[in-house]
């Protein structure tokens, strides 16, 4: 299982939200590639990276800070705003490594399943989710699709990683929704389709939860931390060793 530290960027700085709520910020680095070196320096082998003006304004905001980021030679997974093809090659060639689809995977899953058959695994969906329902655009509208039926048609249709946050937790360092994140992996399992588990890991006990459950199902393969590191809850170090051993 692998970790992978969030650096959030709104209006240019590094934030962390709570439950996705635009006016909740609390800002860690006035400069995300600041935040970015400092994970590194601690430990962090791959970043999960967001562009939340995108996400709230449907096109990519923050690609300068990103390509800034991408260039320190670290794996970068990318979402926020990236709604059409155009703005995943944007991605690409700003040195992202992976780019997650997330409002357009709902509302139009087709395009999310050509872009895994064109790019392989360089594509993730994105699926964010309240009481069960998929949210969009910044997790300001919930949608009446069902997370679970959305991800098992993506599966179907191709794509090999899913990012499945549980807004309900993101963000409030309450612990991951495991209940949630193994009705997902036991529907994806049997698909062949990998899920990383986002949204409210607290301490390094969280991590040794998920790790058992990655025992479990294979296929979960990592967890995003975020506000538990910026808030010193937990060594990145020591979540490493866990989740890696």
């Amino acid at each position: 299982m692998k970790i992978y530290p969030a650096t959030d960027i709104q209006n240019g700085r590094c934030v962390r939200l709570v439950r996705g709520e635009a006016n909740s910020e609390t800002v860690y680095f006035d400069n995300p590639v600041d935040a970015a070196k400092s994970l590194i320096d601690s430990g962090a082998r791959r970043l999960h990276v967001v562009d939340l003006d995108g996400a709230f304004g449907g096109t990519l905001k923050n690609i300068a800070i990103i390509e800034k980021i991408c260039s320190l030679g670290i794996f970068v997974e990318l979402g926020g705003g990236l709604r059409s093809e155009e703005l995943v090659n944007d991605a690409f060639n700003a040195g992202v490594s992976r780019a997650i689809i997330g409002t357009r995977a709902c509302s139009e899953p087709e395009f999310a399943e050509l872009l895994a058959e064109k790019y392989g695994g360089k594509i993730a969906v994105g699926i964010d989710a309240k009481d069960g329902f998929v949210a969009t655009k910044g997790w300001v509208e919930v949608s009446k699709i069902s997370a679970l039926s959305l991800a098992k048609r993506l599966a179907l249709g191709g794509v090999g990683t899913f990012i499945y946050t549980d807004i309900g937790t993101d963000g409030t360092l309450g612990g991951p929704n495991l209940v949630t994140q193994e009705e997902m992996l036991k529907l994806l399992a049997p698909i062949g389709a990998n899920l990383i588990a986002s949204g409210g890991v607290s301490n390094s006990r969280d991590i040794l939860n998920l790790k058992a459950l990655s025992l479990k199902y294979p296929n979960l393969d990592g967890a995003i931390v975020g506000k538990a590191l910026y808030e010193g809850k937990v060594n990145l170090a020591e979540i490493n060793g866990i989740a890696e051993g």
